[in-house]
């Protein structure tokens, strides 16, 4: 009888580990923002359309590092953004061709340096970095934003832009209402509307 007292609580643990596992994986996965390729967000967008977040980015620029370390580890900015956009990291350095709107995008070089002929369309050539790319559903540009944003500012951005806001209120009036109103602990009012 202790035998198998003890083989049930030994499966019960092993159970319980599982699911716990399994729970803590999940968790994890929805802590994170899932950045993607340029041709990732593109499959993506034949499935289900949605506006697109690009972070221009390069692996020496120290300000895209501390944004990946602060803003983006913000849960609520990583909320918005999971919920709203496709995330995708452009790396202006990139040496692959991407195709875009049936044009073929190439890294140039200029001597000891280059960037990616993208990421200074996507960016209306004011290459910044970082600068993150609002685009819409139909991968128009919304609009570029560069330099470093603290998690604050990063979530009004991309509230306004996802919720449709910049077709009819200046970007000031709806920071003024959104400051006001997470001061007032009620931020109801701003939730995403219209197409997403």
């Amino acid at each position: 009888m202790l035998n198998l007292g003890l083989r049930y609580l030994s499966i019960g643990f092993l159970f319980t580990f599982f699911f716990l596992g399994i729970a803590n994986i999940l968790y994890a996965q929805s802590n994170s923002i899932d950045w993607m390729s340029w041709e990732e967000m593109e499959q993506m967008m034949k499935k289900q359309k949605r506006k697109v977040l690009v972070d221009v980015y390069t692996d020496r620029c120290a300000w895209c590092k501390r944004m990946d370390a602060t803003t983006f580890q913000n849960s609520s900015v990583i909320k918005i953004i999971s919920r709203d956009y496709y995330a995708v990291k452009l790396n202006a350095e990139h040496k692959e061709d991407i195709t875009f709107k049936d044009k073929i995008f190439k890294y140039t070089s200029y001597g000891n340096k280059g960037c990616h002929q993208l990421a200074l369309e996507v960016t209306q050539g004011n290459l910044s970095f970082p600068t993150f790319v609002f685009m819409d559903e139909n991968l128009d540009i919304i609009q570029p934003i560069p330099g470093y944003l603290d998690s604050e500012t990063f979530e009004v951005i991309s509230l306004y832009f996802s919720g449709n806001h910049h077709k009819s209120t200046p970007f000031q009036i709806f920071e003024e209402s959104f400051r006001s109103s997470n001061k007032s602990g009620k931020n109801n009012s701003l939730k995403p509307v219209g197409n997403r």
